[in-house]
């Protein structure tokens, strides 16, 4: 089955900067595809994970976190609509954070931040290493994306969820 790598952190900003598409390039016999600048790759020939992981780093610039998936894990998320019950509107963007494992215990849900006042952020659900959320388009997102870390009690990479379901597409051969 195929893997799903997300970097963490990169071609933000100008920090972490690199070229996606290259490093794709450099990893054709593992029949890589890349999603996007963020840094979300998926490999869909054989490939541990360790020698994955290997290969990233022995190839990225810096150090940065690497969330590897299992496809089918990503693939049985097709199969459900995580935010049926989510705000909507033209100001809101559907994300998953993808956590580097599955953590000891989950908050209580949903999270809203902040707490008073309008939202900002809303975490709605979690399941195994992924949690579904919603925010608004505003600059105090940003800060408030930064402590997912702290909230979940580990090391996250959030993408939209467009994003995923390019990425399910790809393991989908769509």
């Amino acid at each position: 089955m195929a893997l799903v790598a997300f970097l963490r952190g990169v071609n933000v900003g100008g920090h972490r900067a690199f070229r996606p598409s290259v490093l794709a390039q450099q990893l054709a016999r593992y029949d890589v595809v890349n999603i996007g600048a963020a840094g979300t790759f998926v490999i869909r020939r054989p490939i541990t994970q360790m020698k994955l992981r290997a290969e990233l780093a022995r190839r990225l610039p810096f150090d940065t976190h690497v969330m590897i998936c299992q496809g089918r894990e990503l693939l049985s998320l097709e199969a459900r609509d995580p935010f049926r019950t989510a705000p909507k509107g033209s100001d809101v963007t559907r994300f998953v954070s993808i956590m580097r494992r599955r953590p000891r215990t989950i908050p209580t849900l949903p999270i809203r931040l902040p707490e008073k006042g309008a939202w900002l952020l809303k975490i709605l659900a979690a399941e195994n290493r992924f949690a579904f959320g919603v925010y608004r388009r505003h600059m105090q997102v940003i800060g408030y994306l930064g402590m997912l870390d702290r909230l979940l009690g580990v090391p996250v990479t959030t993408r939209n969820w467009n994003t995923m379901w390019s990425v399910i597409e790809v393991l989908d051969g769509k």
